[in-house]
């Protein structure tokens, strides 16, 4: 892999026991026009999706709360993060992943999303870019029991926006999607105003 300013000397595998950890080896030019020899590790667990569902008609939200040990050993007490409801692509279309992931996580079955961006979220080590989305829910909407599969173990949250707001505001939602979904929201809903 190369191009005119990066060309990959070394790929070494470092690991590949939950996803695939790599150290790369690569020559860079700068822009003084001086070539370097760099090294960086990149963690590759493939691309992703997340989804903030919104009840316009209550003005209320569904969030998920589950236990996240990285948030754990860098000092969450209790290690549980309230966030939207996310996955992994596997082998599907980011729109067709998203509303799996919804029925499994929620339990709604949500027909319509409404794609609202793209972005790589920790672009310095991980190579996930993540599908951002929209969709509307209501009291109606199809449900089954939610919850997650295999070992997940996640709490399905309906709040208030307003609530949801606060609540960024206070700490106690600190997942940089849910944020992004939720200010994407909220401007949504003051150029409709």
């Amino acid at each position: 892999m190369a191009t005119e300013r990066v060309q990959i000397t070394e790929e070494k595998l470092l690991s590949d026991n939950w996803y695939i950890l790599k150290r790369f080896t690569f020559n860079y030019l700068g822009k003084n026009g001086q070539w370097t020899t760099q090294q960086r590790e990149a963690y590759d667990r493939g691309n992703g999706a997340t989804i903030l569902l919104h009840n316009p008609q209550t003005d209320t939200v569904i969030l998920t709360r589950q236990f996240r040990l990285p948030t754990f050993v860098n000092g969450n007490p209790t290690g549980m993060l309230i966030e939207t409801c996310a996955g992994l692509l596997d082998d599907e279309g980011p729109d067709d992943a998203i509303r799996r992931e919804t029925e499994e996580e929620t339990g709604y079955r949500i027909e319509s999303v409404q794609k609202v961006m793209e972005a790589y979220m920790s672009p310095g080590s991980v190579t996930e870019k993540l599908f951002f989305y929209l969709a509307e829910y209501t009291a109606d909407t199809e449900r089954n029991a939610g919850g997650g599969i295999d070992e997940e173990e996640i709490d399905i949250l309906e709040l208030p926006v307003s609530q949801a707001y606060d609540m960024v505001t206070r700490g106690e939602i600190m997942d940089g999607k849910t944020i992004m979904l939720l200010q994407h929201l909220r401007l949504k809903q003051l150029s409709q105003n």
